[in-house]
C-alpha cells in the first residue's frame, strides 16, 4: 500500500515499532519507579526492567551485560569513549587514530582533545570509502592508545574491515573504539569475533526511541578502563552518573530483541530493494553510486546525478523523504565532508542523494521513488543550462565548476 509522502532517510532515524513502544508503556505510568530505589517494589521492578534490557543489547553484540552502559545516545556514547580513554591512558600516550569520514560526533571530539594536547591523525581513504590497512599500521607507534573507525558509515554505508583493523590494532597495543551506530541491528556485530574494545550505539537507529544509546566497554583481554565523563551518583558502575532512562532503556532492549531475531530476513529483504531501486536510477545517463558495492549496508544507496543538485531535487520530490546527507549536518552548505573524503568535486557531491531504506518499506513505494527521481531528475536537466552545455560538447567528463 502507498501512503504519502515515503519515507525513505531510516539512516537518520527510523519509526518506532510498535512492539517497542508496547513494551515502553507500562514505564511511564504504573511501573515508574526509579531502579536507584533499592529499598522497596517499584524500584526493584525498575532494576529488574533495566537488566532485561541490558541482556537483550548484550545479546545482540555478543557482549556481557557487565560490559553495557547506557548513555542518552550514540553522540554521548562517542564523547565518553574517546575523552575516557584519552583521561584514563594520558600517561602512556596521546595519539589517536580516526578517519575523515566518521560522523561529526567523533571528528569534533577528536577536535576538541587536540586543543587538550592531543595528537590526532585522521586516515584518509579510497574512491570506495575504505581505508588503507597499510597507511593505518605506518602511522601506529607506541604512544597511539587509541583507533576511532565507524563499522558502517552514515551516508554512503560502507563498511570497514573492523576484524582486520582490530589485528593491527592489537598488534601494536592500543584500543580499538567504533561508532557502529549504523551497523548494530543492521548487519550481525559480535565485539568478540570483531576484536572491538569499544563500541557506541543509538536505538533511534533500529527502532527504538530517542534519547538513549549506550557504549560497550570490553572487561577482559583486554580489560578497558576509562574516565567518566558526568559526575553525580555513581550510576551504570561509576561511569555514566545520572537517573536511568527506564522506559528508553526498555525500548533500546526490545528493539534489539526484534532486530536479532528477525535480521537474517530482513538483510535478504531490504537487499532488494535497494538494488531495485539503484539499478533503475543508474540507467540514468551521468550518474554513479558512490561508496564500495559490496562491503555495506544492505539498506542504503548513495548516487550523485551530475547536473542535479541535491536540493533542487529533493524539492521536486516533496512526496519522498530523502536527504543529501548526514541529519547532523543536513544545516550546512558545504557540501558532504564524506563525499569529499571520497575524491568526489563540489558539483557531484552537492548532486547527491542518500536514499536510506527500513523495515517498514515495500515495493510499492520503491516504484514510486524510483519513478519520481527520474521524473525530477530530467526535469532540472531540462532546465540547467550546464547540461545543455554539456550535452553538446558531449564530453563525459565535463563538470561545471
Amino acid at each position: 500500500m502507498l501512503t504519502l509522502p515515503v519515507y525513505l532517510d531510516y539512516n537518520a532515524t527510523t519509526p518506532m515499532d510498535p512492539l517497542v513502544l508496547e513494551a515502553m508503556i507500562p514505564y511511564f505510568t504504573k511501573k515508574f519507579g526509579n531502579p536507584a530505589s533499592r529499598n522497596h517494589a517499584f524500584g526493584w521492578i525498575a532494576e529488574e526492567a533495566v537488566d532485561l534490557a541490558r541482556e537483550q543489547v548484550s545479546k545482540l553484540i555478543g557482549a556481557s551485560d557487565k560490559e553495557i552502559i547506557f548513555t542518552s545516545g550514540a553522540t554521548e556514547a562517542d564523547n565518553l569513549a574517546i575523552k575516557g580513554v584519552f583521561e584514563m591512558y594520558r600517561e602512556k600516550g596521546n595519539h589517536i587514530v580516526t578517519c575523515v569520514t566518521e560522523h561529526k560526533a567523533v571528528i569534533d571530539t577528536c577536535k576538541h582533545l587536540e586543543k587538550l594536547g592531543a595528537e590526532i591523525t585522521y586516515l584518509a581513504v579510497n574512491s570506495d570509502g575504505l581505508i588503507d590497512l597499510k597507511e593505518l599500521e605506518s602511522v601506529l607507534n607506541e604512544r597511539t592508545i587509541l583507533v576511532s573507525i565507524m563499522y558502517a558509515n552514515n551516508e554512503t554505508g560502507v563498511i570497514q574491515p573492523i576484524r582486520e583493523i582490530s589485528e593491527l590494532v592489537h598488534r601494536h597495543g592500543s584500543l580499538l573504539f567504533t561508532d557502529a551506530t549504523q551497523a548494530v541491528g543492521k548487519i550481525p556485530v559480535d565485539v568478540n569475533e570483531d576484536g572491538i574494545d569499544l563500541m557506541a550505539f543509538s536505538a533511534h537507529k533500529m527502532y527504538g526511541p530517542k534519547g538513549v544509546g549506550g557504549l560497550y566497554v570490553r572487561r577482559k583481554n583486554p580489560r578497558v578502563r576509562i574516565t567518566a565523563q558526568m559526575d553525580g551518583g555513581g550510576h551504570e558502575r561509576g561511569l555514566r552518573s545520572g537517573t536511568l532512562n527506564v522506559p528508553g532503556i526498555v525500548g533500546l532492549g526490545k528493539a534489539c530483541e526484534l532486530c536479532r531475531t528477525g535480521m537474517e530476513e530482513e538483510v535478504r529483504r531490504l537487499s532488494y530493494l535497494r538494488d531495485k531501486l539503484e539499478n533503475s536510477l543508474l540507467e540514468l545517463e551521468e550518474t554513479c553510486l558512490n561508496g564500495n558495492k559490496e562491503q555495506r549496508l544492505p539498506g542504503i544507496t548513495n548516487i550523485s546525478f551530475s547536473h542535479a543538485e541535491s536540493d533542487g531535487l529533493i524539492m521536486a520530490m516533496k512526496d519522498i523523504a530523502v536527504s543529501s546527507g548526514s541529519a547532523c549536518t543536513s544545516a550546512s552548505i558545504e557540501p558532504s565532508h564524506v563525499l569529499k573524503g571520497m575524491g568526489l568535486s563540489d558539483s557531484l557531491a552537492h548532486s547527491s542523494i542518500r536514499f536510506g531504506l527500513g523495515r517498514f518499506t515495500n515495493e510499492e513505494e520503491i516504484d514510486f521513488v524510483i519513478e519520481q527521481t527520474q521524473k525530477a531528475v530530467k526535469q532540472l536537466r531540462e532546465g540547467s543550462p550546464f547540461w545543455k552545455l554539456f550535452k553538446e560538447a558531449g564530453k563525459a567528463e565535463w563538470q561545471e565548476n
